[in-house]
Order: structure tokens, then C-alpha cells, then sequence
């Protein structure tokens, strides 16, 4: 699908929603942009991202915020698919980064060398990294993956060296919660503090019991900074705020899965995304997904906003804290002039 085609409902939920909450400027600071080209064949069953969109290219990003957004302008942080061949999808990026003017960051994976990185980053107009656990040490799964495992010393010491912009997705079972993670984390911002360190969807913190009691230890940083990208739980954008401010959070989508038709329920501590039956196929077992019948299902970037706004009349922040969220906070950090 390119761009993104609006319901009537859809309309609706913009309109009466969303519209007069956002600002009119939104930077989303974490987005996949690739091709084809740098898709791997997929083996065993699709897991649910994959699912939204086989591609995602500039064109197909920009048409989407202008379908969604008709009244606003989105800047995008780029990345490519850190499950396709990376150096595909880090030319692409540096490419469509220089055309358009989007910041954008470099796919790294663990065996590259420091001196790799930095003359790639620098080469390719990239302003930091995007490690993932999928790019782990050798003899790893990824899911079991310490932050260390696909984000080594040496990629934190030349990051330090140029200050440059990390997005981390944690791994692992226990997601933020987990001691180890925390512990890699406070290291991170004591050892590395010249990194601008984003920790991506507040640590995957989808479900309550995700949260754990992380932020108790998290609040005393000083640097670390969480992007709400995919996260539509309000008890997470809310946590974060109360232990870190409303200037080291960002707003960001995960596209292309933000086109997903879907609202997030929590099962037992377990997120599951609940879609229109038949629309993505057989999800019978599909890990997070369940189907409805219901007629009015909009889309996932209208629910991460409808998760936040309901964090924002919670905790009575203020339109300009809103635009700082949603535009001035990663516009200071990546240099993005509208």
C-alpha cells in the first residue's frame, strides 16, 4: 500500500482528535525507510510487523505523512530494515538523506570495526547509529541479546568521540525491567556521556508490567533520552515524564508498521494488536495479533497519539510541552529547521 488510504472513520479520528493536538511541525524520529532491494527471504512465519508492508521507500513515507497529516509537516528520522542487507539499506539512506534533508542513521552491526563506522558515518551524512539485536555477536540469539552483544565498547567509544545520536532497541525477555539491561544502561550514561543516547520505545515497555520498577534507577540519569515510537500505553509515556521531564522524550511511529489497522489491548502482561479479520491474513499464530469484527479500527499512528494525549490530559502538560515532545526536542537534537 502506498501512503496511506483514510477511512471515513479515519477522517473522523483526525478531525476530532488529532489535529488540534499535534502541532502543525513534527519531527518522528524513528522510521524505517528501504527498498526491496535490501530485503533478506523471509523464512518460517511472518512475524506481525512484517505483515503492514513489504517496503517502505521516501516517496512511500512522505505520501504516507500527507495522507495522515494533511495539515501538518512531518520530518522523519531515517534508518533502514536491520533485518535486510544492511549495506543496501545504509546507501539508500544516505542517499534519500542528502536528496530530501532527513537526518538520518547508519545500520551497524556488531562485528564492524570502529574505524568502519566512523568513516562511514562521516562519508555517508549519518548522525549517529542505529544497532540492533538482530545484528548480535556470532553464537547469540538475538531475542537473548545484552545490549553489549549488538552495541559494543568499541562502537560507544567513537560514538563518544563525535557525539553522536544512538537509537537502542533492547532485547531480551524482560524488556526495560530487566537488571541487566539497567545496568548496561547506567554504564552507557556514566562511561559514554557524549552520546545522545535514545532508548527506543521507553525499552518496549508495551504491557504495565513491562515498566517493572526501571525508572527508579532510570530517573537519576542525566543525559538518556526515550522515544515512544509503536507504544501506545499511556502508563509508559506517563512513567517516563515523571522520572525524566518532557525534554528528553520523543515522539516517533515505527514506520512503515504504523500503517497497521489495529488498537493495542494488554492480556496478562502480554500486548496483543487487535485487526480487522481477514486483513492480514491467517494470524491464528501470529504471536500479538487477534482479530475483530468491528468496523471503526483506525490506525496505528493515530493510537500512539490517542495513548499520548491521554498521558498529556493526565498529567495536565501544556501545549508547548506537546510541541516540545512532538517537534522541538529532536528538532535541537538532530538540527532540523522547518
Amino acid at each position: 500500500m502506498f501512503g496511506f488510504e483514510l477511512t471515513d472513520y479515519d477522517k473522523k479520528v483526525y478531525e476530532e482528535e488529532i489535529d488540534g493536538f499535534v502541532p502543525k511541525n513534527i519531527i518522528d524520529v524513528h522510521t524505517h525507510v528501504y527498498t526491496m532491494a535490501s530485503k533478506k527471504p523471509s523464512k518460517g512465519p511472518k512475524y506481525w510487523p512484517s505483515r503492514v508492508a513489504e517496503d517502505n521507500s521516501i516517496e512511500d513515507i512522505n505520501q504516507t505523512y500527507a495522507d495522515l497529516f494533511p495539515n501538518q509537516k512531518v520530518v522523519p528520522v531515517i534508518f533502514g530494515n536491520p533485518g535486510g542487507y544492511l549495506d543496501v539499506a545504509n546507501a539508500y539512506c544516505s542517499e534519500k538523506s542528502k536528496e530530501f534533508g532527513y537526518p538520518a542513521l547508519f545500520l551497524s552491526h556488531f562485528n564492524d570495526s570502529a574505524e568502519f563506522l566512523e568513516e562511514q558515518v562521516i562519508k555517508g551524512g549519518f548522525q549517529g547509529l542505529k544497532p540492533y539485536l538482530n545484528s548480535c555477536k556470532a553464537g547469540v540469539v538475538g531475542k537473548d541479546a545484552e545490549i553489549y552483544d549488538f552495541l559494543p565498547p568499541e562502537h560507544l567509544k567513537v560514538a563518544d568521540k563525535y557525539g553522536w545520536k544512538i537509537i537502542l532497541h533492547i532485547s531480551r525477555v524482560d524488556r526495560l525491567k530487566d537488571p541487566k539491561n539497567i545496568k548496561t544502561l547506567m554504564e552507557i550514561e556514566q562511561k559514554y556521556p557524549n552520546v545522545k543516547l535514545i532508548v527506543a520505545h521507553i525499552g518496549r515497555a508495551y504491557a504495565p508490567e513491562d515498566l517493572g520498577n526501571a525508572f527508579d534507577t532510570l530517573k537519576h540519569t542525566k543525559n538518556m533520552m526515550f522515544d515512544f515510537c509503536a507504544n501506545t500505553l499511556p502508563e509508559a509515556t506517563e512513567t517516563c515524564i515523571n522520572a525524566v521531564g518532557t525534554k528528553r522524550i520523543f515522539f516517533g511511529s515505527d514506520l512503515p508498521i504504523a500503517k497497521m489497522r489495529m488498537y493495542r489491548i494488554v492480556e496478562n502482561g502480554y500486548y496483543i494488536n487487535v485487526v480487522p479479520r481477514g486483513l492480514y491474513g491467517d494470524v491464528s499464530n501470529a504471536e500479538h495479533m487477534r482479530e475483530t469484527d468491528e468496523k471503526n479500527v483506525t490506525n496505528f499512528m493515530y493510537e500512539i497519539i490517542r495513548g499520548f494525549k491521554k498521558t498529556v490530559n493526565k498529567l495536565g502538560l501544556t501545549k508547548a510541552d506537546v510541541e516540545d515532545i512532538m517537534c522541538n526536542n529532536a528538532a535541537n537534537l538532530f538540527n532540523v529547521k522547518f
